[in-house]
């Protein structure tokens, strides 16, 4: 592990206290010369002050020309950096000790200082994947870094509009007009842009330009934002219009030049030539083909894996820093994704205290030739002991946290787990020796102490790591290979053609086709019994042809472990009619793990809108995690995709940098960031923008943290503010925190920035930022650190799901999916959602006594009337209650818990809605034993009040909003499938409440998706009802909450 800074003086940390800092540095000389140079000034300008200081020192005229050297540190990772981009800042830097070295310069420095770029902004250093002697990285590397070649080349060679459309690619919705909007535009207008050319034709008249020609050289933008309203769709179809009449507002447009545009274009531009040189006009022809000599065939030069007749076995040579002196075991599985192929092989005990020794076969009862292509072996290395006897302090895991196994007596307690695949990323049979390094974390469930769903990448923190030796046996004299895909397909056309009886379709009688159907239908996540799997193996032509979104049971009925079986099911799958992007979503889960299967799967995402794919986007990076090698089609798909839409690189950069601190995915996750950098240069400076102001941010929070640790006295608050001022003023912190495009909507420019604290144990900062396109809008931004917001992202994203999916039945509930993004080590970013305020505090000014506040019910009625009046009014109320009922179904399906009228807010324009989901899937809070929620969601008697225009016989009105409820409610149940889907992808995620498959259990009950829709409506008019009736617990509750706020 690295070094922390918890023993040493931080330097960097002294903020606003210290102007200068005292560096050392050392000479390629041997000179070693100490100076005082400011925190603030950049690299470039420090190597200034050392050479001028250097020139009365011995040896000066051998150091050579300042250009040709640059500086090297040691990061606060504890690893060489190389400082080649000069214009950062030595307070950016922070060495981990104010030590510089200065070493010469080698090789192209365009090339380097892109290097040295892409590694600061990915948050870890491109020498560090030089230095893994891994060739997979190396060849991966290599192919991306020839596709980004080709990338860049195709832009340098773009007209503006094309680059238009990639970088500011239209947010359009296509589907159907929904009847509030039509009665919104019930005139009759449908506007094109020819529309605009109008409006630009009258604006240019008003201002003297007679000449029509010009017309074409202005282009509409979103006032608010960078967002180009361009090409030749109707105007409604743009989002933001969209959501402009849906909130009868006005949208606000404004005119710009082109040349703007085309200034931004020719910037880019310049920005790809200064690192990789200008464009060809004429591209070099292609070499010819060298000439080879007549190919050998992959059968001849390996052996075919079908071709080896012997079981699978391992030799199982000794475990490395095991730590215990209780009996140590060795479990091994062999996996096909979650599926057990065979029996477990256990070793016999070993005893001793760091190193055991085994020298044992371990055989399995799988054929080596029926090892699918994706298998992987699992271990797990446990302890055994009596029962009776207290637990041994040697070992390092709690273990009373983690699953145990009782068998005859004992209790087998996990140490520690490691995955392996038994073919390599070209297919080729492992062989030979490998020490795998193991984790130590257990997840929730295990397969027999195995976690088959686990990484496949080794402990990189090797010193202090326990690890297994085995060894791979040679099978044959020659390399053992899977078969290419050709020769899968002739090995099923080869088992067609010796079938007495060819799979038809129609063969299994009405009786198993209705069985077939009532299989077919059931929620994801089911088990399937052996019987069932084989009724659907055998009529899988059936399931093409009547079932084709039932694919993912099929895969599961297939037995793997029999290549006949596997290539029968290729070939099928060649035939398969393309899923819909919903239902091929489930494909890319754990359980569908074979490369063919994930290739359709991405091949049927591939005409997917660049809206939807963003919606998705969450999941589709946490599945990488599933991926066993670098090079796969789910990761190229996503560069692909994010080299074309601007936005979408933006988020994948941050889904991917928000992990990069996990040792399991660092390494795939900054291959796949590097890749996307080198193929967008000038993307780089942008979020280079953004990584130095988060980290800016991060060290106000800790300044202010540190100072609230200091001085608990609330008298000392202005202190804590008035250093908190002082280092925002600081000319690094001001430039750093102005002009840059906001991470939670790149299409947002922030400009001048306010900052305060909130009072609560993180401090988070609450920030408020001009709009730099518009001037006197303000944004207003919490940025928080200490808190993972992953589980919030999550949360918000499905509300966000379930906004669109409510829509498309033509139910607008007027949800509030405010912007949320993780970005680092437990911090992010949330949007702060304007002119809203908590129902605690709407309360609070209603009454005196914090007691009697809870029981208002008027309180918020008289709130809304204070910001609304008239017409205003009961557009208010409508908009309370559609957001009402929406929250109302959503939160109890997610099962969200701690609702507290802190973390329930009200817009003035009548929406309400939620924030603050630390607790989801029923995981409700508790004291004492007795959970908190009592209820199944919020409907307090105010808000009814409010939803009844304050009058307590108008029925009418709550009938209507009961009714929604119940509507939400079916159209959530009829997309059950795909909400519990979302989930399951992010089971690996490491979410603190979504851990494992019974996590998702929650979402099944919730939904009732194992009953019919009568049985459902039932189930959940019961839980309305009960909701209501005992609304007087939540008010209890809140009454607790609000005294225990006034009295902190």
């Amino acid at each position: 592990m690295p070094p922390t800074m918890m023993d040493v003086l931080d330097l960097w940390a002294e903020l606003g206290e210290v102007e200068h800092v005292s560096v050392d540095f050392l000479l390629p000389t041997g000179l070693y010369i100490q100076m005082e140079v400011p925190r603030e000034a950049t690299i470039q300008h420090i190597k200034q002050l050392l050479w001028k200081e250097a020139a009365g020192y011995p040896l000066f005229t051998l150091l050579g020309a300042m250009e040709g050297h640059m500086f090297e540190c040691v990061n606060q990772t504890a690893v060489h950096e190389e400082l080649e981009d000069e214009t950062r800042r030595l307070c950016d830097v922070r060495p981990f000790l104010p030590v510089l070295r200065v070493v010469t310069r080698s090789g192209g420095h365009n090339e380097r200082l892109l290097d040295s770029k892409i590694g600061v902004l990915i948050g870890k250093g491109l020498h560090e994947l030089d230095s893994l002697q891994d060739q997979e990285i190396k060849d991966f590397r290599t192919k991306m870094q020839q596709i980004s070649k080709e990338k860049i080349q195709r832009i340098q060679v773009m007209s503006w509009e094309e680059w238009l459309r990639t970088h500011f690619s239209p947010q359009l919705e296509v589907g159907q007009v929904d009847g509030m909007i039509e009665k919104l535009c019930e005139d009759g207008i449908k506007v094109t842009m020819n529309f605009y050319k109008l409006a630009l034709r009258k604006w240019a008249n008003t201002h003297g330009h007679n000449n029509s020609s010009c017309l074409s050289d202005y282009i509409l933008r979103i006032s608010s934002k960078l967002e180009i309203l361009f090409e030749e769709h109707p105007l409604i179809q743009y989002k933001y219009i969209r959501e402009c009449l849906l909130a009868q507002e006005s949208p606000h447009l404004t005119v710009m030049h082109s040349s703007v545009l085309r200034g931004m274009f020719e910037r880019e531009l310049g920005c790809i030539a200064s690192v990789c040189g200008h464009k060809q006009s004429n591209a070099p022809l292609p070499l010819p083909p060298k000439k080879r000599p007549p190919s050998v065939s992959t059968c001849q030069m390996h052996t075919c894996v079908w071709d080896v007749q012997s079981q699978f076995k391992i030799t199982l040579v000794r475990g490395i820093k095991v730590n215990t002196e209780e009996s140590v075991y060795v479990r091994a599985g062999l996996f096909h994704g979650a599926e057990l192929l065979g029996k477990p092989a256990v070793s016999s005990d070993s005893s001793g205290r760091l190193e055991h020794l085994w020298n044992t076969t371990l055989e399995f009862d799988v054929a080596v030739s029926d090892l699918p292509r994706m298998s992987r072996l699992c271990f797990a290395i446990y302890a055994v002991m009596d029962k009776v006897k207290k637990q041994p302090k040697s070992i390092k895991t709690p273990h009373s946290k983690y699953q145990t196994i009782r068998k005859a007596g004992k209790v087998h307690y996990p140490i520690a787990w490691v995955n392996t695949m038994v073919f390599d990323y070209k297919g080729l049979l492992k062989t030979g020796d490998v020490v795998l390094y193991c984790w130590s974390s257990f997840p929730d469930e295990l397969e027999e102490m195995l976690n088959p769903i686990g990484t496949v990448q080794t402990n990189p923190y090797t010193e202090n790591a326990t690890a297994i030796h085995i060894t791979f046996p040679e099978y044959s004299q020659i390399s053992v290979i899977f078969p290419p895909f050709d020769k899968i397909l002739e090995k099923a056309a080869e088992m067609a053609r010796g079938s007495d009886c060819p799979p038809m379709v129609g063969r299994g009688g009405k009786k198993f086709h209705i069985e077939l159907k009532e299989i077919m239908d059931r929620e994801p996540l089911s088990q399937l019994c052996e019987n069932e799997k084989d009724l659907i193996w055998t009529l899988r032509y059936d399931c093409r042809e009547n079932f084709p979104q039932s694919l993912p049971k099929l895969l599961l009925s297939v037995k793997w472990n029999k290549h006949e079986d596997m290539a029968q099911l290729q070939a099928l799958l060649q035939i398969w009619p393309t899923l819909s992007h919903r239902d091929a979503l489930e494909l890319l889960d754990f359980n569908y793990p074979d490369q063919y299967v994930r290739e359709y799967a991405v091949n049927c995402l591939r005409d997917m809108s660049d809206e939807e794919l963003s919606q998705y986007l969450l999941q589709l990076v946490q599945v990488l995690r599933y991926e066993p090698y670098y090079d796969c089609a789910l990761s190229r798909f996503l560069l692909e995709r994010s080299q074309l839409n601007r936005n979408i690189g933006h988020f994948l950069f941050w889904h991917l940098r928000s992990e990069m601190h996990m040792p399991a995915v660092s390494v795939q996750f900054a291959l796949i960031l590097e890749a996307y950098c080198r193929s967008s240069i000038p993307h780089i400076e942008v979020l280079k923008k953004q990584v130095e102001a988060l980290n800016k941010l991060k060290a106000v929070n800790a300044l202010v943290k540190t100072g609230a640790v200091k001085s608990k006295a609330r008298t000392k608050d202005s202190h804590l503010k008035e250093a908190m001022l002082t280092c925002l003023r600081q000319s690094g912190f001001t430039e750093t925190l102005s002009d840059i495009h906001s991470p939670l909507n790149p299409s947002v420019l922030l400009a001048e920035v306010k900052c305060k604290y909130m009072d609560s144990k993180m401090k988070p900062l609450w920030i408020v930022y001009n709009n730099k396109l518009l001037g006197g809008e303000t944004l207003g931004i919490i940025f928080k650190n200490g808190d993972d917001l992953r589980q919030d992202m999550l949360t918000l994203q499905i509300l966000k799901l379930m906004d669109l999916l409510w829509k498309e039945a033509n139910l607008d509930l007027r949800i509030v999916p405010y912007g949320c993004l993780a970005t680092g080590d437990h911090s992010g970013l949330i949007e702060v959602v304007s002119s809203a305020d908590t129902i605690a505090n709407i309360l609070k000014t209603s009454s005196n006594m914090a007691a009697t506040a809870a029981f208002n019910k008027d309180a918020l009625l008289n709130w809304l009337k204070e910001k609304n009046s008239g017409d205003t009014l009961e557009r208010a109320i409508e908009e309370f209650t559609l957001s009402c009922a929406g929250y109302c179904v959503a939160t109890y399906v997610l099962g969200i818990g701690d609702r507290h009228s802190d973390n329930i807010m009200v817009r003035s324009t009548g929406q309400l809605f939620h924030i603050d989901f630390g607790h989801i899937l029923g995981n409700f809070k508790s004291k004492f034993g007795i959970k908190r929620e009592r209820v199944p969601f919020i409907l307090t008697h105010d808000f009814i009040h409010v939803i009844q225009q304050g009058k307590t016989a108008n029925t009418e009105k709550f009938g209507s909003f009961r009714q929604y409820c119940e509507e939400a409610y079916l159209v959530l149940r009829r997309n059950g499938n795909l909400i519990i889907t979302l989930f399951a992808l992010m089971l690996t995620a490491g979410l603190p409440e979504l851990t494992s498959v019974k996590d998702i259990q929650y979402l099944k009950d919730s939904l009732a998706l194992g009953k019919s829709e009568e049985e459902a409506l039932k189930q959940f008019r019961q839980k309305f009802d009960e909701a209501l009736r005992e609304s007087w617990t939540t008010k209890v509750n809140w009454m607790a909450h609000h005294i225990h706020v006034f009295a902190a």
